[in-house]
């Protein structure tokens, strides 16, 4: 889940038992979007996915997802269809249709710990822009994620992510950015999506964030619907948002959300 806030930054540093918990609650993370994945088809409601989402979640002990009345959200998964950048509130009045593309988003919480991951996924074939998109934005994470080493500075994560998407006509959304997460969803350390290398905090191991570059087609300026939850490109062409909980080691960032 995208952060918009502008509080001053903290950082909260876990120890290595809380980034275990955190890696354990991230593999559930991780197995619940491919289980959302492979349940995306043209017919299927957004509220099915939801469904597939909460409960694939709370068949693991202990495990709650993180979003589900989060400051007053009504799903368990951010569900966002095509122009719609992040928030997609689930409904059974949504269904998916060929061509579409669809963002899932979710967070796991396991023993008072959280992460948070994101991937867009085709609605059956797609056009190649579309493709394209997608594929930008999954190489602008990693490239994120590659910046985000002990002793370099957030500035550098957001300038990767930055030169990946711009390089291919991308624009990259400003006013949502990633940000710390562990002890909470959303902790106020910012990582946003563009930057300068060696600017901002200095990366240190034992801090864990969310990096999840937003990339529209078209202009990078925004606009929220009047469910007061739904974020879209203001110009109506098409996002893509892919996101992982990482930790910074002494060794390099380590992927609490991956495979």
């Amino acid at each position: 889940m995208a952060f918009g806030g502008n509080s001053a930054p903290a950082m909260l540093l876990k120890s290595p038992r809380e980034i275990e918990i955190m890696a354990r609650g991230g593999a559930i993370l991780r197995a619940t979007l491919l289980k959302m994945r492979d349940a995306v088809r043209p017919g299927i409601s957004t509220m099915e996915i939801d469904q597939i989402g909460e409960a694939f979640i709370r068949s693991h002990a202990g495990a709650e997802p993180a979003f589900k009345g989060l400051y007053g959200f009504p799903g368990s998964v951010c569900i966002s269809i095509n122009e719609e950048i992040v928030h997609g509130i689930p409904s059974r009045k949504r269904i998916l249709n060929e061509g579409d593309i669809v963002t899932v988003d979710v967070g796991v919480k396991l023993e008072g710990m959280f992460t948070d991951a994101a991937l867009t996924v085709p609605v059956g074939a797609i056009d190649a822009l579309t493709q394209r998109l997608l594929d930008v934005t999954e190489r602008a994470l990693a490239a994120g994620i590659a910046a985000a080493i002990p002793d370099n500075h957030v500035g550098d994560i957001g300038a990767a992510v930055q030169g990946v998407v711009e390089a291919e006509g991308f624009s990259v959304v400003r006013e949502l950015v990633g940000h710390g997460v562990g002890f909470s969803p959303h902790e106020e350390l910012q990582i946003p999506n563009y930057g300068k290398a060696k600017r901002g905090k200095k990366l240190v191991p034992g801090l864990t964030i969310a990096i999840e570059p937003m990339v529209n087609v078209g202009t990078a300026k925004t606009r929220t619907l009047s469910d007061k939850w739904t974020v879209v490109t203001a110009d109506g062409k098409r996002s893509a948002h892919f996101e992982h909980t990482i930790a910074i080691l002494e060794g390099g960032p380590r992927i609490l959300t991956g495979d």
